[in-house]
């Protein structure tokens, strides 16, 4: 755990991911569509949450950490698209990595939101997952696969990186598999 933890903080300490940087923009596909690894987390209220329990949702899973500067950049702008999406059925999920319901309580009295939070106490759930820094999130289709990722902070209520994701939910196709559907023909009107 501690060595993953070490690896996480240099990673963002060094990656071109930088907390200097302007919040990066839009989702990279994934197009091989991998199932996403099982997790069950409590949240700071102390709820189980199980992946399994939102299939046949868009679940946007987000790891962060309260240490980390471009996470606490972006976690208003989640919490602005969660209020927009979660009344579509779209789930947002924030992963807390190796720290406790304490730290997390200190961290929402200045960054309100309403979203779960979940709590990676041990690391173990990020250790399944292909995370490369924090914050990195991944949305998952309703089949349960990893279908985008975003590395490094976004504005999530964005409205072109909103439509991506209610498109995923509309349809759970991707971009790219959008993009070859047939286009409706102009009848003329």
């Amino acid at each position: 755990m501690r060595k993953l933890f070490i690896y996480l903080l240099l990673t963002l300490l060094f990656s071109p991911v930088s907390w200097a940087q302007k919040p990066g923009r839009g989702l990279t596909e994934l197009p091989k569509r991998p199932p996403a690894p099982e997790f069950a987390l409590r949240d700071i209220d102390g709820k189980l949450h199980r992946l399994s329990d939102y299939r046949g949702q868009v679940v946007i899973v987000n790891f962060w950490a309260t240490w980390c500067p471009p996470c606490r950049a972006e976690m208003p702008s989640m919490q602005r698209a969660w209020e927009q999406l979660h009344k579509e059925g779209i789930v947002l999920l924030g992963i807390d990595v190796g720290e406790d319901e304490d730290a997390i309580f200190q961290f929402t009295a200045n960054y309100p939101v309403e979203f779960p939070l979940l709590m990676d106490l041990d690391s173990q759930v990020i250790g399944l997952w292909p995370v490369k820094g924090l914050p990195t999130t991944y949305l998952v289709d309703p089949q349960g696969r990893l279908a985008y990722r975003a590395v490094g902070g976004r504005e999530w209520d964005d409205p072109a990186l909103l439509a991506q994701i209610r498109a995923l939910q509309k349809n759970g196709l991707s971009a790219a598999q959008l993009r070859q559907l047939p286009q409706p023909v102009d009848g003329g009107l």
